[in-house]
Formats: C-alpha cells, structure tokens, sequence
C-alpha cells in the first residue's frame, strides 16, 4: 500500500521525450539536459526494429503464462539468485507484487534453457546498441573522449543484466495464494518498491500498462505514460559517480494497480566487475567543483548494494571529502 502522504503529479509532468531522429547535436543536447534535470527521459524513433520489440514481448507472455512449477523450473547454474522468482527482491528481504525472470547477458548456458533464446538474444543485441548509441550521444555533448561510457558496456565481460518483470491483476494467483483479498486495496499496491539502479544506465520498455513512476527534484511522483513505441531511459549510479554528482541517478518505483497486466523488460547497462569507476577528470575540471565520489570496482559497489535494501542511499557511502589521488582514464 502506499502511503497518502506521498504526493503524486499529472502523468508525465516534465519528462522528456526525445526523438532520435533529429540532428544529432540536438538530440544529444536533450540527453544531457535530461540527465542533468531529472535523470529519465523517453526515446522515439530509435531504431529498434518492431518485429524485434513484439517477439520479445510475446516469448515473456507465453513463458509467465506456464505453470507455476515449470517456472520454478528455470535457475541459472552460475548465479543461484537469477532465474525466475516472485514476490522478493534482491537478498536484503524487499519484496514486491511481481514475478520475473532475471539473467546475466552473457549467461549463454542459461539463455539456452529457452525455446525463445533466439528471441531473447536478438534484443539484447538491439537494446544494448540503442544503450551504446545513447551514451556516445552524452560523451558527446560533454565533451569528453569518444566511447568514455559506451566501452564499459562493450566488452564481452560486460556485467549487465535483463530482468523481465510481469505484474499481474490482483485476483490471479501465484505460487498457489492470493496477491490481495481485498480488490479495494490493490488501486496501489506497490509492484516494486522505489530505488536507483546501480548500473551506469537502465533501457526499459513496457506493454502498455502504466505503474512506473519517477521521483522529480521535489520529491513528487511522477506518473510515466506507457508508451509501447518509446524506451525509458534512466541514469545509474555509476553514471552519476562518472559525471561527479552532474547526472541524477534517479529514484523510481512501479505501483501495480491490480486491472491489468503489466509487461516490462529493463535492460541494466553495466562495465565488467572489476572496472574502476570514479568522476571522470574533465568532470571535475569543466565544472570547477571539488571530487564527490571515490574511486571503487563496480564489483566492490555491486557487493555494498545488494547487502542493503531498496531505498536505502547507497551512494552517501561513497563520497569523498577530499580530492584523490588516482585519476580514472577510461
């Protein structure tokens, strides 16, 4: 349930829409803007081909759609925590109304599970270009060597993830219970409860069914319109950590209403585990402002996020109060 102290905005209330087909200094000028204000924007005409985005979607209905023990059934042998599950999230006891289906993108032996590996190995492809198109466009703009962010997502030990997260109508069932008794208190139950993502950026599309909502720089929430042709797109704390505090690392939650079904499918840009991360030199020169962040492995930030809850801030543990030493050349 959520609580009615906390306010909420008209739907889509200053978030950016992006085309991807305009000129390309200008569509990277909204980026970057986008990232400075709010840290989330939408893009349209992205290039991701539809047949793409549709076999996707229709691969994740027919698989939530199988029996409860079937599903159960999927495990990834490398990472005991990925694979399907419901209801938790993460390790530190959160827990939502949701099941999903999370794995490693380079985790071949367990993509090979699926009937649709195919599928599901198409779109990562598409969407981790759009990612790197995205975050060449804000290296751009920032005026800092080419591939600064994109080569960290590059590499074939890249860390990223997909999570495919299904939130079902109140009165289905999962795992053999009843999500919520009483239909009256399911309007706004959280579905996945607010927090940044970790990663240096997070591509995501949903079905159509609205839920997700953003936190502005008032601390209202505001409602995304869930637009099936458009990808979200949200700052990480990576990211944050690189531009030195420039970019907003966004808070987000998703608020399952209980009607429909909603479908989503996120894509967690991330470098390989023992990438150094810390702000780049031109963000601290360019800006004139002193070191945030320290300098760590995303293996050593990854460890610190999963041993703490949702909305706990994980990036305070990392500021610095004095400038160091080791400059990070990416």
């Amino acid at each position: 349930m959520v609580k009615g102290s906390q306010k909420i905005v008209s739907v889509d209330q200053d978030i950016p829409i992006i085309d991807m087909s305009q000129e390309r200094t200008q569509v990277s000028k909204q980026i970057v803007k986008a990232c400075e204000t709010l840290g989330f924007f939408k893009v349209v005409n992205h290039g991701v081909d539809q047949t793409i985005i549709s076999r996707m979607e229709q691969e994740s209905i027919n698989f939530f759609a199988k029996p409860v023990h079937e599903k159960n059934s999927v495990k990834s042998a490398n990472q005991p925590n990925f694979g399907y599950g419901f209801r938790d999230i993460g390790l530190s006891g959160d827990s939502g109304e949701i099941e999903y289906l999370l794995f490693h993108t380079n985790d071949s032996a367990f993509l090979s599970q699926f009937s649709f590996s195919s599928a599901v190995n198409c779109y990562i492809e598409a969407v981790k270009q759009l990612a790197r198109e995205i975050l060449d466009l804000m290296a751009e703009e920032l005026r800092v060597p080419p591939y600064t962010f994109s080569k960290l997502i590059s590499t074939v030990d890249s860390d990223s993830l997909v999570r495919v997260n299904h939130y079902t109508p109140s009165d289905e069932f999962l795992g053999g219970t009843t999500r919520v008794s009483d239909k009256s208190e399911s309007l706004m139950r959280v579905g996945f409860g607010e927090h940044t993502d970790p990663q240096i950026l997070t591509v995501l599309r949903s079905n159509g069914v609205g839920g997700l909502q953003v936190s502005n720089s008032d601390g209202l929430w505001v409602p995304v319109f869930s637009d099936p042709s458009a990808f979200c797109v949200n700052v990480g704390d990576l990211l944050q950590v690189m531009t030195n505090g420039r970019f907003i690392s966004v808070k987000h939650r998703v608020m399952a209403s209980g009607k429909e079904s909603r479908l989503s499918t996120a894509y967690f840009a991330a470098p390989p585990l023992q990438a150094k991360i810390g702000p780049i030199p031109p963000m601290i020169k360019t800006v004139n402002q002193p070191r945030v962040y320290q300098t760590f492995t995303w293996s050593e930030y990854k460890k610190f996020v999963y041993s703490h809850r949702l909305e706990d801030s994980r990036l305070d543990m990392f500021r610095t109060c004095k400038d160091e030493d080791d400059e990070i050349v990416y």
